[in-house]
């Protein structure tokens, strides 16, 4: 379980396939506290440590994980929102984030707003999952406050930290991200 508050972001350095796996190398400051078998959000999706060489870690991503993310996209060099799990006891700063994708949304506009930025998404017409406004979303990762929901499409308004310290800097219209949608509000949309 995650908060969606990014601890830190790491650079993509290798990228391996062997057969329906692809293995994932990151640097990251944090990388001298990770063990293996511990469990990361890689831009929202939870990924299991699986080696650690030096400054260097990797994880693996299996076939369903590539077919319901952004991970295919990734290139060596990419910067990458890192953030580990919670522990019971403490703050929870954002909101439940599993690490779990719902899926693949594309950034269709980027607006400056002299001192932050208005970016909406566009996510699939046959999602069963839905956005309220001032409701949570996760968007890579990061633990989101919504605006402007509409059908199929929501904004996030990004102060300049976050703009800073996550890959929002880099993030421009046609991206992809992965998001996942508040996790009480797909429990109560399923009982109806």
């Amino acid at each position: 379980m995650f908060t969606g508050i990014i601890e830190t972001m790491g650079t993509l350095t290798r990228i391996e396939r062997e057969g329906g796996n692809v293995h994932y190398s990151l640097s990251s400051k944090i990388t001298h506290e990770l063990k293996i078998d511990q469990s990361m959000a890689h831009n929202g999706v939870c990924l299991t440590v699986v080696a650690i060489d030096g400054d260097q870690y990797t994880v693996t991503a299996i076939q369903e994980t590539l077919d319901k993310t952004a991970l295919k996209q990734w290139a060596v060099g990419d910067k990458i929102n890192l953030e580990r799990a919670m522990r019971l006891g403490d703050r929870l700063d954002g909101h439940l984030v599993q690490g779990h994708v719902d899926e693949v949304a594309s950034c269709i506009s980027v607006e400056d707003q002299d001192g932050s930025w208005l970016y909406r998404f566009a996510y699939s017409e046959d999602s069963k999952n839905m956005t309220i406004e001032k409701g949570s979303i996760c968007v890579n990762g990061t633990s989101l406050t919504v605006v402007g929901s509409e059908p199929n499409s929501f904004g996030v308004a990004i102060i300049p930290y976050t703009y800073e310290h996550t890959v929002f800097h880099q993030l421009k219209k046609g991206d992809l991200v992965n998001i996942e949608f508040d996790m009480v509000g797909k429990y109560i949309a399923k009982l109806r």
